[in-house]
């Protein structure tokens, strides 16, 4: 199953709305994706708006934004992760709060451990 490009518009969007965020930005799958201690807390994919979210944060967001889901790439639930509708992107105080929320949140949680290569032949 092919996924759609992300827009160029949505791209330069969110670099923008990122850039008081002290991340790295990194591409997956070709998509922007952003991290905090090689923790993923935003991105694009397609054509929406990801972000990494705490359980009670998530509830709060489904409970005022009823366009907001989770994201569930190839079928399959990433369990911390949202996408935005996109009435929340024409809001900038209301995205704001949301990226804010999401970058604190990965921003408490410990330096993910990146996994050691497998040598070949060994």
């Amino acid at each position: 199953m092919a996924w759609k490009k992300v827009p160029p518009q949505l791209v330069e969007f969110l670099e923008n709305a990122l850039t008081a965020f002290d991340s790295e930005r990194r591409t997956m799958f070709g998509c922007p994706v952003y991290f905090v201690k090689d923790n993923m807390f935003a991105g694009a994919h397609e054509d929406k708006v990801l972000l990494r979210l705490p359980e009670a944060d998530q509830a709060e967001l489904f409970a005022a934004h009823e366009q907001a889901v989770p994201f569930e790439p190839m079928g399959r639930r990433m369990r911390e992760y949202v996408l935005l509708p996109d009435s929340l992107y024409g809001d900038e105080a209301v995205f704001e709060k949301w990226l804010k929320r999401s970058f604190e949140y990965v921003s408490s949680l410990p330096p993910k451990e990146r996994k050691k290569k497998k040598m070949r032949g060994a």
